[in-house]
């Protein structure tokens, strides 16, 4: 299982529409996927036309990590056809949960929770807050690749380079699995001189890093979010073309996760086995000091040593 967050530090710039463009494409290649909806919004649930259990969300698989909460709070999309679909559905309780001061403890749950369900599924993508809080930070964590989406605009630029240095820090301190895979331009309007601006300062800042192909504002997007439907099935004008780069998307995508999937098997590195168990890691944020223990068990030295690749 790989797990890829979306992610973008201002909001409107269609971060949940990147999400659910990308578990298109994953359908439509039959790749079994789980879409984690972790902004209090739920325009993720509701973009994927989810049915949702009142009682069972995210907020409350956070809250206590328990395989029958999780059973409960992940429903079938109906956008499933011969390959799964599923939605660990968000909820607005959710953002109670979104400390600006998350401790270790709070940022490891997602990972925790994932280890439960690691053989169900080939890919989840997670649909993070427009935030750096802990909730963005909890699928920072839990994730092995994490895309930005931007549009090119002073203030999104601006927290574009802001999220980039945030996770080159959780990577560096908490979570050495972690990367960013790179910057989705989003809402292009190629007519604007603003937008052919701050498209060149983008790649400027950023060179290859700054995904192809860019996406421009297109009505079929919205219309194909508004009535819940994959944007490669929807039958209006450009929604076709719409559809074909987020396929090249996702392409690169699994191919960076398979090179590195390669590359651990090459030199015996563990991988995804860890997920779930307590990181020893200094917190990324500064709050109360935690005591490292010496590890005494086989299963904690085998952690320690793989931390210390």
């Amino acid at each position: 299982m790989h797990v890829l967050s979306v992610s973008s530090l201002k909001g409107g710039v269609g971060k949940t529409t990147v999400a659910l463009g990308l578990a298109s494409a994953a359908l439509n290649k039959g790749i079994n996927t789980l879409v984690i909806d972790l902004d209090p919004q739920c325009d993720a649930t509701s973009g994927l036309a989810a049915p949702a259990d009142l009682n069972a969300s995210v907020a409350e698989v956070l809250q206590g990590a328990k395989l029958p909460i999780l059973r409960r709070a992940i429903v079938a999309s109906p956008w499933s056809r011969d390959s799964k679909m599923d939605v660990l559905v968000g909820s607005p309780r959710s953002l109670l949960l979104d400390n600006p001061a998350p401790t270790v403890s709070d940022v490891w749950k997602l990972e925790e929770i994932l280890a439960l369900i690691e053989n169900e599924y080939e890919l989840v993508i997670i649909d993070t807050p427009p935030s750096i809080n802990a909730l963005t930070r909890t699928a920072w964590v839990a994730s092995d690749r994490v895309i930005l989406v931007t549009e090119p605009s002073l203030y999104s630029v601006i927290a574009a380079d802001r999220a980039k240095r945030a996770i080159a820090e959780i990577s560096a301190k908490l979570s050495p699995r972690l990367s960013l895979y790179g910057f989705v331009v989003n809402r292009l309007r190629p007519q604007s001189h603003e937008h052919e601006y701050r498209l060149k300062e983008l790649r400027e800042m950023f060179g290859d890093l700054l995904l192809q192909p860019y996406f421009e504002e297109r009505a079929a997007v919205q219309q194909a979010t508004g009535a819940a439907r994959p944007i490669h099935s929807w039958p209006a004008e450009g929604a076709a073309e719409v559809a074909k780069g987020f396929d090249w998307l996702l392409a690169g995508i699994i191919a960076d996760f398979e090179r590195v999937e390669a590359k651990r098997e090459r030199v015996n590195v563990v991988g995804r086995t860890l997920r779930g168990q307590q990181s020893p890691m200094a917190e990324i944020i500064e709050t109360a000091s935690i005591p490292i223990v010496e590890p005494t068990t086989r299963r904690e030295r085998k952690k320690k040593r793989w931390f210390r690749r």
